[in-house]
């Protein structure tokens, strides 16, 4: 549970988020967090509420919105995924997603370290960052936020930390083992890094490269071997999507997931504008801002908490 400080510490920081879109145009939203259906994922776990599912997301309302004619929103907003909880997971998190219309994953990328940045130099204003506005302080290492931040393909990646590379990882279905237990513990160590163009395997909602289509334009952010953001130009071709969903359906565990595609959202896609967006673990975020250990510390009431 946190005290007073800490609750001003989130307070300030939640304010400094919003100011930094407010301050560029964007729209700010809040959408259902109760849906009759989701977007498949095959590693994501929802909790079923009654006859529907507590938002693993809020991308498939937001991209609703933007299809009917919004071109810059955000939201901040709590989302729930099962079987996470740890240093980095909890069940129930903080969610920060943008979209920007005529972007893409490029653009996006620039935003977000300036983004991070923004808010960075407001809480070391407000005396409560831990560091300076130009750096953090993680597990007694220095990152800095000088910019420009380093952008590493997952290619490279791989070539670089693994013993083995992207393709074969692929091949042999170890790409995430590799990913976690080689790749990302050496990310971001000393200064942000964007690990890009990730195997269209590995595509989620984005869309593939027109000049390397065996790749898609999707990105995550590092800083100190901790996964803070994930975004790419979106995938706007409603039949490529429905294959996509099917695939996702096809991987997903038949006890604990839903077996239906997203239809409504399918009919929107037709109008969804050209796109990029983003979803941030803000949690984490001020984790790393403030120095904590777990992002259990930065939330103001756990589970734990509240039991009797």
């Amino acid at each position: 549970m946190l005290d007073i400080h800490g609750l001003n510490q989130r307070a300030r920081f939640l304010q400094a988020v919003r100011t930094f879109f407010c301050e560029r145009g964007y729209l700010e939203v809040d959408t259902p967090v109760r849906l009759p259906v989701l977007i498949p994922e095959a590693n994501i776990f929802p909790f079923g509420s009654e006859d529907g599912f507590l938002q693993t997301s809020p991308e498939m309302c937001m991209k609703i919105l933007m299809a009917n004619g919004c071109s810059k929103l955000f939201q901040i907003c709590h989302c729930f995924r099962k079987e996470e909880i740890g240093r980095f997971h909890l069940p129930e998190f903080c969610m920060l997603e943008w979209y920007h219309g005529g972007w893409d994953y490029q653009n996006l990328m620039e935003e977000c370290e300036a983004f991070i940045r923004f808010v960075a130099g407001r809480m070391a204003v407000e005396q409560v960052l831990f560091g300076s506005g130009d750096q953090l302080f993680v597990r007694g290492r220095q990152v800095t936020l000088h910019e420009p931040w380093d952008r590493v393909t997952v290619a490279e990646a791989f070539d670089q930390y693994a013993d083995v590379d992207v393709m074969q990882a692929l091949q042999e279905d170890t790409f995430d083992r590799v990913l976690v237990e080689k790749i990302e513990p050496q990310l971001g160590i000393d200064r942000p890094v964007f690990l890009y163009d990730y195997p269209v395997q590995l595509a989620s909602l984005a869309r593939a490269k027109q000049d390397a289509p065996s790749v898609a334009e999707r990105f995550e952010l590092y800083i100190a071997g901790i996964e803070i953001a994930n975004g790419f130009s979106e995938l706007c071709d409603p039949a490529m999507m429905r294959n996509r969903f099917i695939e996702e359906l096809g991987k997903m565990h038949p006890d604990k997931q839903q077996r239906d595609v997203p239809e409504t959202f399918l009919a929107w896609l037709c109008r969804y504008p050209e796109s990029a967006g983003i979803a941030l673990g803000l949690d984490r975020l001020l984790m790393l801002m403030v120095g904590a250990d777990s992002i259990q510390s930065v939330v103001p009431l756990n589970w734990e908490d509240l039991q009797e």
